[in-house]
């Protein structure tokens, strides 16, 4: 069987993600760790998100959202990745945050350029993206890394909703504002979005939404079938 690892920056399982990619890739194992794995309250509290350094958040193993810094995924994330590609045949980093990419040897599924791509598609000349982040610290670099990747003449705003402690009242509220701000496609950026979330911001909007971890995972599921069919040709 065709094997996917999962690596989340928090903790592993995520009950709260990992039934929807499993849902969109049957056949495919999946093999879930996180970057947060072993280490405690105590530890992960020491690493919060160091002065000038980006916020990321993400879901612990118990359920409970923290803030880290982006130092600790990057000191983690590659021990992590080899040891994750050496149990599959592809992996995908489940955060949307912008890294370094660290070295692999197995396809790697970076979901921060997947989204701001996926609604780049959706934009045309002067079209305006309208995205929901976790936190108000994201704002800037969410705006910076949608901008590089639109269509010439194109503008990005921002709202900001947790998908981990945010309400759903929190979150009609962000996808108001931006469809009265001028926005032609919402993109939510983070994979702590879920698709019940993807159709509420829909609803409320009127407007085409794109879904961070549908988009990865689908575009995954491409080569992943490729990878299969591969195999099967030469078994």
């Amino acid at each position: 069987m065709t094997r996917l690892g999962i690596i989340t920056i928090g903790q592993a399982p995520r009950p709260d993600l990992t039934p929807e990619i499993a849902a969109l890739l049957p056949g495919i194992d999946l093999v879930e760790r996180g970057v947060l794995d072993g280490m405690t309250a105590a530890d992960i509290a020491a690493r919060g998100p160091r002065s000038g350094e980006h916020a990321l958040t993400t879901r612990l193993a118990d359920g409970s959202a923290v803030v880290i810094g982006e130092s600790l995924v990057v000191e983690r994330l590659p021990g992590l990745l080899a040891e994750v590609e050496r149990e599959t045949d592809a992996v995908l980093l489940a955060c949307t945050g912008s890294f370094p990419e660290p070295a692999h040897t197995k396809p790697l599924f970076v979901p921060d350029r997947m989204i701001a791509f996926g609604a780049a598609a959706l934009t045309g000349d002067g079209g305006c993206v309208g995205v929901i982040c976790p936190l108000p610290e994201q704002q800037a670099d969410t705006v910076a890394k949608f901008a590089r990747r639109l269509p010439a003449g194109s503008r990005v705003i921002t709202d900001v909703c947790s998908p981990y402690t945010g309400s759903r009242t929190d979150l009609a509220g962000a996808a108001r504002r931006l469809a009265e701000a001028g926005a032609d496609v919402l993109a939510l950026d983070c994979v702590g979005y879920s698709e019940a979330m993807r159709a509420q911001v829909a609803a409320e909007s009127g407007l085409p939404v794109v879904l961070a971890r549908s988009v990865c995972v689908r575009i995954a599921s491409e080569v992943l079938d490729s990878l299969r069919a591969a195999t099967a040709v030469a078994s």
